[in-house]
């Protein structure tokens, strides 16, 4: 995986972090990112160690400030409709994962950042985040499925607020919308780094405390992915699998297809060694 310029792939134990990074673009997706990320997306797929998948920006200002608006400003239809389509075919991808998937927002999730962290089965944000669809500031529609699955997480009339405004909103906002599961702050208790003292130029100060707090965020917030993935590993990953398809396919049917799917789902579940041992253990545990 060493050969990948934009995208690193970390394991650890039985959860792999997947960072884009291109801290220097606020971590924007150009054509080399998105397809370095099919790749990482493919590693990770069949790699049955990792149980659970996180993915996140490097740096501590952003996730993914979304597509590559350099590259954008000069292309024609035709290119415009190619960088979409792979776009949209890893993030479908990531979406269709039968590992769950969480994305660590942290600091900017634009445009394209967004629509990537709408494709994973949870959100959690640092308190510093801020997300949104600015595309129509920029002449475009979302493209990267945002006027599809936003409105299916926040509802269409909200939906068209964000994306016919393209205005940014805070972590806060973003969770009360339901757009993010789990906003991680800093308290009293967590340490500051030491080289900020008040005796120097204000200014400066304020810029070294600000990337301080950034920093701290940043750490508490991977640790709180990290713990959540641990949560969600130590259960049967054939169960977990098979639930967030029947999540994605309900969303997309009638109720009572929805409802066949999940009995044909659960009753499939019983074939798999992972569900009489967990059940035995279970019962077990009782008798003691």
């Amino acid at each position: 995986m060493s050969n990948m310029k934009y995208i690193q792939v970390e394991p650890q134990e039985d959860v792999a972090i997947i960072r884009i990074n291109r801290p220097e673009a606020l971590n924007a997706m150009n054509t080399d990112v998105i397809s370095e990320l099919s790749r990482a997306i493919d590693i990770v797929g069949v790699d049955d160690g990792i149980k659970v998948v996180i993915i996140t920006g490097a740096g501590d200002r952003s996730f993914c400030a979304g597509a590559d608006i350099s590259y954008m400003v000069d292309i024609d239809p035709m290119t415009a409709e190619r960088y979409a389509s792979s776009a949209q075919s890893v993030l479908n991808k990531i979406e269709k994962l039968e590992k769950p998937v969480i994305a660590a927002v942290n600091g900017f999730a634009l445009g394209g950042g967004c629509e990537l962290a709408m494709v994973c089965d949870l959100r959690i944000a640092s308190s510093n985040a801020k997300l949104g669809q600015p595309e129509v500031t920029i002449g475009i529609p979302p493209g990267w499925g945002g006027t599809q699955r936003l409105m299916r997480i926040v509802g269409p009339a909200k939906a068209k607020e964000l994306v016919f405004t393209g205005k940014m909103i805070t972590a806060d906002e973003a969770f009360q919308i339901g757009l993010v599961n789990k906003i991680v702050s800093l308290n009293s208790e967590d340490e500051l780094s030491p080289e900020i003292s008040a005796g120097e130029n204000d200014k400066e100060n304020e810029k070294a405390r600000a990337k301080s707090i950034a920093k701290q965020l940043n750490i508490k917030l991977i640790a709180e992915c990290i713990s959540m993935a641990k949560e969600i590993a130590k259960n049967s990953s054939n169960a977990v699998k098979v639930s967030k398809m029947l999540i994605n396919r309900g969303m997309d049917t009638d109720l009572d297809t929805g409802l066949r799917l999940e009995i044909y789902g659960w009753a499939l579940c019983f074939a798999h060694e992972d569900r009489k041992k967990m059940m035995t253990t279970f019962l077990n545990k009782g008798k003691k």
